[in-house]
């Protein structure tokens, strides 16, 4: 390492931020704006046969737009093309979007927008995965099946036919999930018939955003602008729904005649339109040898992926992929689908489907392994992958790791065998009606995208040499609050071997920055962080290439000397790197074999909790997270990081229910979509094994998502370890357990007498 990777570097942006400076998009006014507000179905399925605009309302003073006064195609260019902008024809979904409207002032338009009436023809509705796997009505194809994933290694059914071998059983569930992201959806939008159309929102991916917006208007790439502002937070959230709220801010202001249009949601409707966690359904089988090696697991993963598409084929496909967990399994089957429903559409979320079937599968190893008589830790220390295994996919593990070290370590420092003998005769102690428990889960996560997709990606960075030696970074990777713009000039300082604060990150512009990627899937440090060093290390090449630098080590005078040369005979010093794919990294779309990442983060966390059996609630009490991210850029953020994922599954374990009714999300306000606050967050005990990764920036891999996948099942483990009532749905809500708990002590006698 450097001067500064491996330091905990003051954040970037942390000063304009604390001090006020920092500009989200609805800090900013653009002279003759106007505001832009959508008028969102009622029903959840029905065929539109008209809009009503109530005479009440002075419609000659809005802007309105329809599907009608879409220029170019209505259609949300994403994986496939089934998503309209603005519905003109079905209503697949409560809260559809169907009819923009701008004005100057704000509430007279909040007042018109509930003058505007559409007529539907209501028509059948699915709510949930098992009546969309029914086809008692069709809402996609011919089976409501979005995408399906066939993943097989061995012969599952020979190693079930053994009769050395235990059979297991179970069927796991986790709930939607919101990002709830400090800052709601906004944009701005500036577009008009020969001058393009330019959008500046808050956003995680500008060039999704790009490639939205080209066909909806048809225009060229050169013709359409995309910008981030500061952004509050993303967590997924503001991956794929920005290119519906750019197109209609773009839309409003195309048929205003290129007036400035500003949409900012509230809460209430930021919550009931976007896209959320996917809800899963999981039904694991799985052989087991007495002693507790693995022999097979057949595994059936659903993924609800709401009326359209959206990103759930990808999302299914991590989960898929990550289903079997980091053990060694000769036999493995392994059927994701995600499927219609009439719910809004589901969409990414930190974790991209792993934490869903990762929660079934370390829930399911628990009583796998009281099905053989062994501790849950014992069963997974045995089957655990070592360098050489391969995982189901049947990628063999080239990197060094020691994921039963991490398990030990995280045992010990949690005091796990202590306190399960203390908790087990707490709990026996019928005075005592909080029960507490232990619980644990071992898991990885692959850094990057899958398989082919970060060579389809092509990313590109660039680095930029100004006068006096200061570096601009080039990439469309967003600081959405993670710490991009902090790690990228740490890694590009580094490099250049130039002082930190002579770098600094270019605000996201396609009109600037080349396209790096999407800032998702654990990719930004290792992926994206690679090209920022290699071009960087590229850049010092030239200026050594072309003698205004010599060998060896430099001063930054020399640095900005040898740039101010270069810039004087030259004119520019822009360098860029383009992604090449590790070597022995291949992988079969077609047979979903092969090395589906680069790397993985490796992890074993430990929760303790307490539930009141009064109340049925439960609580966290003590977490431990261990996990190898490879080398850490920033010791401070990477805490934080783990952290901060640690707390968002400690609400989607225990806390986040929501309430699904008609499939309107009811309970969207913060007064009843309850999340955890700091009194509700336990101490989170942080610990590294760092393992540095060969091609990863100074041996760095991703660490966003890794900590959301095990909080949850670790949680639950404990709750089933402290009340001893197995509940396989997450979140457990009081009333949740409470159904569990009843449900196991059987029946009343009143119930028997009037049975």
């Amino acid at each position: 390492m450097g001067k500064y990777v491996g330091q905990s570097m003051p954040r970037k942006e942390g000063t304009d931020k604390v001090t006020g400076r920092s500009l989200y998009v609805d800090d900013i006014v653009l002279d003759g704006m106007i505001h832009g507000t959508t008028v969102r179905s009622a029903v959840p399925h029905g065929r539109i046969t008209g809009i009503r605009f109530d005479p009440a309302i002075p419609w000659d003073e809005f802007v309105i737009v329809t599907a009608a006064d879409v220029p170019g195609e209505n259609v949300v260019t994403m994986l496939i093309a089934d998503q309209p902008f603005l519905a003109h024809d079905v209503i697949r979904h409560p809260d559809e979007p169907v009819v923009l409207l701008a004005h100057p002032d704000k509430h007279l338009l909040a007042a018109a927008r509930e003058h505007v009436h559409i007529d539907v023809d209501p028509l059948p509705t699915v709510f949930d995965i098992e009546s969309s796997l029914q086809c008692n009505t069709l809402l996609f194809g011919a089976d409501n099946v979005f995408k399906r994933f066939d993943m097989t290694k061995g012969d599952v059914d020979a190693a079930f036919a053994r009769d050395d071998v235990v059979i297991v059983e179970g069927s796991y569930e986790t709930g939607a999930q919101e990002q709830m992201y400090i800052e709601p959806m906004g944009m701005i939008a500036v577009a008009a018939p020969g001058q393009g159309v330019t959008v500046w929102g808050s956003l995680q991916c500008p060039y999704y955003v790009h490639k939205a917006l080209k066909p909806l208007f048809g225009l060229p790439a050169e013709q359409v602008r995309v910008v981030q502002t500061v952004t509050g937070g993303g967590f997924g959230g503001k991956e794929e729904y920005p290119s519906i709220l750019a197109g209609h801010a773009a839309l409003l202001s195309w048929k205003a005649g290129g007036v400035p249009v500003k949409i900012i949601y509230d809460r209430a409707e930021d919550l009931a339109c976007t896209t959320k966690r996917h809800p899963s359904r999981t039904r694991h089988r799985t052989a087991v040898t007495r002693d507790g090696e693995l022999v097979a697991m057949d595994i059936d993963f659903v993924l609800d992926g709401g009326a359209y598409a959206t990103l759930s084929a990808v999302v299914l496909s991590r989960g898929t992929i990550h289903a079997c967990g980091p053990y060694r399994c000769p036999n493995a089957r392994v059927v994701g689908r995600a499927v219609a429903t009439n719910l809004p559409p589901h969409g990414a979320f930190r974790g991209f489907g792993a934490p869903q079937s990762i929660f079934a599968l370390e829930r399911h190893l628990d009583h796998v392994a009281r099905a053989v008589g062994l501790p849950p830790e014992e069963l997974r220390r045995r089957n655990l992958l070592n360098r050489g295994d391969t995982t189901a996919t049947s990628q063999t593990i080239e990197e060094a790791i020691d994921l039963g070290a991490m398990l030990d370590d995280a045992l010990n420092i949690a005091g796990w065998a202590e306190k399960k003998a203390a908790f087990a005769v707490h709990n026996a102690d019928p005075a005592n009606t909080t029960k507490k428990g232990m619980g644990l889960a071992t898991f990885f996560h692959g850094s990057g995208f899958t398989g082919s997709g970060e060579v389809y990606l092509a990313s590109v960075v660039g680095v930029e040499a100004g006068p006096g030696g200061h570096v601009t970074v080039l990439a469309a990777s967003t600081e959405i609050g993670q710490g991009t713009n902090t790690i990228f000039s740490q890694i590009a300082a580094d490099a250049l071997r130039i002082p930190y604060e002579l770098v600094e990150v270019a605000q996201p512009d396609t009109a600037r920055v080349p396209d790096s990627g999407p800032t998702v899937a654990s990719r930004t440090c290792m992926v994206v962080g690679r090209l920022v060093q290699d071009a960087s290390e590229a850049l010092v090449s030239t200026l050594r290439d072309a003698t205004f630098l010599k060998a060896g080590d430099y001063t930054a005078e020399q640095f900005a000397g040898a740039v101010d040369a270069y810039l004087e005979r030259f004119g520019t010093l822009r360098i860029y790197s383009k992604y090449k794919q590790p070597p022995g990294v291949v992988w079969d779309d077609k047979t979903y074999r092969g090395a589906a990442y680069a790397a993985f983060g490796w992890a074993a966390y430990v929760a303790e909790v307490e539930v009141d059996t009064l109340t049925y609630s439960a609580k966290v009490t003590d977490f431990v997270a261990v996990q190898d991210i490879g080398t850490l850029i920033n010791p401070q953020l990477a805490a934080g990081q783990v952290e901060g994922g640690v707390a968002q599954a400690i609400g989607w374990a225990i806390y986040e229910g929501v309430d699904w009714r008609e499939g309107h999300m009811a309970n969207n306000q913060m007064t009843n979509y309850i999340i955890p606050t700091a009194a509700d967050v336990p101490p989170i005990r942080v610990y590294f094994h760092s393992v540095p990764f060969s091609y990863g920036p100074s041996g760095a891999k991703g660490v966003g998502e890794l900590p959301m996948d095990g909080p949850a099942p670790a949680i639950l483990n404990a709750i089933e370890d402290a009340i001893g009532v197995s509940i396989r749905r997450a979140p457990a809500l009081p009333e949740d357990i409470m159904e569990a708990v009843l449900a196991a002590a059987g029946p009343t006698t009143s119930e028997v007498n009037h049975g």
